[in-house]
This record gives C-alpha cells, sequence and structure tokens, in this order.
C-alpha cells in the first residue's frame, strides 16, 4: 500500500513546508516501515535520498 504527500503547509512571507512520507526496509524484519516528516520544500530530495 503507497502512500502519498496530502497536504503542504504554507505560511505567508515564511518558508514553505511539505509533509513528506517515505517507505523503507527494516533491515531485521524485511517489512516495511512509514518515515513521515515536514520538510521545507527545497530540501524534499535531499530527505528523500537519505537512508
Amino acid at each position: 500500500m503507497a502512500k502519498k504527500v496530502v497536504a503542504t503547509l504554507k505560511k505567508e512571507g515564511g518558508i514553505n513546508f511539505t509533509r513528506v512520507v517515505k517507505m523503507q526496509r527494516s533491515p531485521k524484519t524485511g517489512a516495511y516501515t512509514f518515515k513521515e516528516a515536514i520538510v521545507e520544500s527545497g530540501n524534499i530530495k535531499d530527505f528523500l535520498a537519505k537512508k
């Protein structure tokens, strides 16, 4: 089951933030886990590239 980004958080005159959900495979059990974070819009690729 896949999850999508469903909300964008905005502030006037501030930095735009986006809610990001990343799916990772657990090294112990092999099951999938979901890591969720609120990230600046410019740093989304950096967050997804991290392990």
